[in-house]
């Protein structure tokens, strides 16, 4: 069964997909959609983020296991069972076809009609205008084709359901207003059955139809735009010019060269309309910002770790600068052995836990151990963090893995610890707790 975590930000109904069909199939999910442990426009930046998602887009999804997908479709599918899907291949064509006609057909005219009413998106009667008609046509059909039927495809909610009803979320909300609509009963019938499944509502809530078409407001539109040097666009103070007829030919030069600038300069990565929208959020606050500071270079020790020998060096450096009262020791092993199968997906296991943490490295330290060998294996690890707490809870962003491995806080001045920190560092010793063989260590610093 697929498990992992769903990065998004709020209210974004390409990833409503994602979480119904999860619904449905039972797929361990968490959704990553808000400061701390998504901000959309600074997390998708980040070096981490984007060598796993090159495009910096949302939603993505990263598997438990290190397996990553970014296209909401392709993380809807992977997510769904048999039954989404379709349990033949004339309906799993079906299924693909609807989803398909959801992304040309629906999308391009409900974002040219509904964005402007939101305020994401400047208004144009015509492009509005072709859009309404285009939706009808797109409703006609619909309206055809579920005359005879409850769902798109068989006779229970496929993702080819959820594709489309996802994609019709905000029409419904916005503007199908009852006039609107009332040529196509049977399309607001199945749009209102799918909405109210259990499996639909616990990740869209009540879903309210609209009453009124929902109009174009120029006051939103205008305060919803980006800002520049703090001040909104129509509020950026005029430039001075020079008076007199001369004063124009120096102005034109100017205005050329910087024409000629703007035009060379590379241009800048911009969000799209939707996203720029929906998904401001403040920078986040220091997690460790309340503990005082300690004697303790984490950077230093980790330097001598990777450069110097490890049981020479790291390892004495480590215990002659070891500030107790401003870090702690933890050891940490995974809580469900039995679920482990082959080595290098539980190594991607490690991995994907170490690449949701990297904001925790500056504060941290670990090393983790994969013992044993394909189906009988087990994972523990030895962290050291700033503070006396599991670094973990202070911040929702490091809470997604965690809670899977078992933790207990280690006495740094008891000789257990020395000698699982002189193992774990130097990943060799006689591991007399696991009761496996080594078989090979990753590193969090």
């Amino acid at each position: 069964m697929a498990a992992g975590t769903l990065y998004t930000y709020p209210e974004n109904w390409r990833a409503f997909k994602a979480q119904i069909a999860a619904q449905y199939s039972g797929a361990r999910l968490k959704v990553a959609s808000s400061a701390p442990a998504f901000t959309f426009g600074q997390t998708n930046r980040t070096p981490a983020f984007l060598n796993n998602f090159p495009l910096g887009k949302v939603p993505a999804f990263q598997g438990d296991d290190g397996f990553c997908l970014f296209e909401s479709n392709a993380i809807a599918h992977y997510l769904s069972n048999e039954a989404l899907r379709g349990s033949s291949p004339q309906a799993q064509s079906q299924v693909l076809q609807w989803v398909s006609f959801a992304d040309a057909e629906i999308i391009p005219p409900a974002s040219a009609w509904v964005f402007p009413t939101l305020g994401i998106m400047q208004f144009n009667k015509q492009a509005t205008e072709q859009a309404k008609e285009e939706v009808k046509k797109v409703l006609s059909v619909l309206n055809h084709h579920l005359n005879t039927r409850t769902f798109l495809v068989g006779e229970r909610v496929s993702l080819a359901d959820i594709s489309v009803a996802c994609s019709m979320i905000w029409l419904y909300k916005q503007v199908l207003e009852p006039s609107f609509r009332q040529p196509f009963p049977n399309v607001t019938r199945w749009f209102q059955t799918c909405v109210n499944q259990p499996q639909f509502k616990t990740v869209l809530g009540e879903v309210k139809l609209c009453d009124k078409m929902a109009q174009f407001d120029p006051k939103k539109f205008t305060d919803m735009q980006p800002k520049k040097d703090g001040l909104p666009k129509k509020d950026t103070p005029p430039k001075k010019e020079k008076a007199g007829k001369e004063a124009g030919k120096p102005q034109e030069k100017k205005d050329k060269k910087k024409k000629e600038e703007k035009e060379a300069a590379p241009a800048e990565e911009e969000m799209d309309e939707c996203e720029a929208a929906l998904a401001s959020e403040p920078k986040t606050k220091d997690p460790f910002a309340h503990l005082p500071k300690s004697a303790f270079v984490m950077d230093e020790f980790k330097r001598k770790y990777s450069n110097e020998d490890t049981l020479t060096v790291a390892v004495p450096h480590f215990w002659e600068h070891f500030d107790k009262e401003g870090y702690s020791i933890w050891y940490g092993e995974y809580k469900y052995p039995e679920e482990l199968t082959m080595t290098f997906m539980s190594c991607n296991l490690i991995m994907g836990m170490f690449q949701r943490l990297d904001k925790l490295r500056k504060n941290g330290f670990a090393s983790v151990i994969l013992f044993g060998g394909n189906n009988d294996s087990s994972i523990s690890g030895i962290w050291i963090f700033r503070g006396q707490d599991l670094a973990f809870t202070l911040s929702d962003d490091w809470q997604i893995d965690y809670e899977s491995y078992a933790w207990r806080k280690l006495d740094p001045d008891s000789d257990e610890t020395k000698t699982m920190v002189k193992e774990y560092f130097a990943w060799e010793g006689e591991f007399k707790h696991v009761g496996k063989p080594f078989n090979q260590g990753k590193c969090f610093k």
